[in-house]
């Protein structure tokens, strides 16, 4: 994957903006507008954008402010673009927009005021948004229900695809929410301009619910380009399982919530070719697979050292082929040499355990090779140190948001 520098810094959770001009029409003082079944006068509510006003950005908020008084009620709607959601300051004086505005779209505010002497007004405001070129999608967000269950394990990254690539990384980013039932500080973090994942500092709590709320419609994604729609996945971490192997010691040992439950004898990958070791680092389960064709990497039919093998009971740990698998051919070697083309060897009884009995993301840890893993060979985002994970962050770091 390509990795492209950017900056900015700010938190995981949408920031609320501040109200800005959009073609010099947005403000804060009081307007001249029309009033309800009245001729135009000094309106009891400021808007911002102001009315009329063209070509909003966005992802500009829309502010009603009581000049005197206080409000009772703002809607804004947009029609077939739906409505946007706000927020009244505590002393109602003040109502914010929280949501994101479609592109081309014409809103009307109405605005529900009372005065200090307890006279109520209705006061009406419109504007349009900029016109967008074209849309960008999510193709998929990891985990999901299909590819991974919603179960997880502690190493679990949560992974976004876009159907194109993107230019405003900070907007984006900025409404990409995190949700969680135990609090931990993460960052998302910039694989290429079509890939953004997080992962907190630390693995996730044991038993966490995790909610990811991609905000997106709306949102700018790069000049003319605009999100298409809004996507939630909800997901539960599971119990807390670590995987530890050495390819000197030779031992597989299965830790749960910090308890040893399985040691099992490994071979792992017999060098002499770069190929063939086993790479050391912090692995994730990505996959399980009962049956896996396994072929000779870099060698065809015909030539020296050319194999095609079904294996069962495979767990995959990485996508340069390296999985931990049944394998009964390499039982005499298992726990004293390394015999394998690179995967990890357990015996049938071990495998078949094994793939039962781990989740997707669950972490499998190797060491002793002097073949390291790649943070982008699979899932090798814990091969990064924090501030290694947060130089490709374009808001850095920051807590989850609370999830009740």
């Amino acid at each position: 994957m390509e990795r492209v520098t950017y900056g900015s810094a700010g938190l995981l959770a949408v920031a609320l903006l501040a109200a800005c001009s959009a073609g010099g029409q947005a403000g804060n003082g009081p307007d001249r507008i029309a009033m309800a079944g009245g001729a135009a006068r000094e309106a009891p509510v400021s808007f911002s954008p102001r009315d009329k006003a063209e070509g909003v950005p966005t992802d500009q908020p829309v502010v009603v402010a009581a000049v005197s008084g206080k409000l009772r009620s703002v809607r804004v709607d947009g029609g077939k673009s739906g409505s946007l959601q706000g927020v009244l300051s505590g002393d109602g004086t003040r109502w914010r927009s929280t949501g994101t505005a479609r592109p081309g779209a014409a809103y009307t505010v109405t605005a529900v005021s009372v005065d200090a002497a307890g006279k109520q007004s209705t006061t009406t405001s419109r504007f349009t948004t900029v016109k967008g070129k074209e849309t960008f999608d999510i193709e998929t967000i990891t985990p999901n229900k299909d590819d991974t269950g919603l179960t997880v394990g502690v190493g679990m990254p949560i992974m976004i695809a876009f159907d194109k690539p993107v230019a405003d990384r900070v907007s984006i980013e900025r409404n990409l929410l995190v949700r969680s039932s135990k609090p931990v500080e993460g960052a998302w973090h910039w694989f290429d301009d079509q890939h953004v994942d997080f992962r907190p500092q630390e693995y996730w709590p044991a038993r966490t619910r995790v909610r990811v709320e991609a905000r997106l419609a709306g949102v700018r994604g790069g000049p003319g380009m605009y999100g298409k729609r809004n996507v939630t996945v909800n997901f539960k971490i599971g119990r807390s399982q670590i995987t530890k192997g050495s390819t000197d010691e030779h031992v597989l040992t299965v830790r749960r919530d910090g308890k040893k439950v399985r040691r099992m004898p490994m071979s792992a990958g017999q060098g002499g070719q770069w190929k063939y070791y086993t790479t050391s680092g912090i692995h994730l389960a990505m996959s399980r697979e009962p049956v896996t064709v396994m072929t000779s990497p870099g060698i065809g039919p015909g030539q020296a050292g050319y194999y095609q093998l079904t294996v069962y009971n495979t767990v995959r740990i990485s996508n340069s082929g390296e999985y931990v698998h049944s394998a009964p051919w390499s039982v005499g070697s298992q726990g004293s040499a390394n015999v394998s083309h690179g995967c990890v060897n357990i015996s049938p009884d071990n495998a078949a355990w094994f793939i039962k009995n781990t989740l997707i993301g669950d972490p499998i840890i190797i060491t002793g090779s002097p073949r390291k893993l790649e943070p982008t060979n699979g899932w090798g985002h814990w091969q990064e140190n924090w501030k290694q994970w947060l130089k490709w962050s374009s808001l850095k770091a920051g807590p989850t948001i609370s999830l009740s």
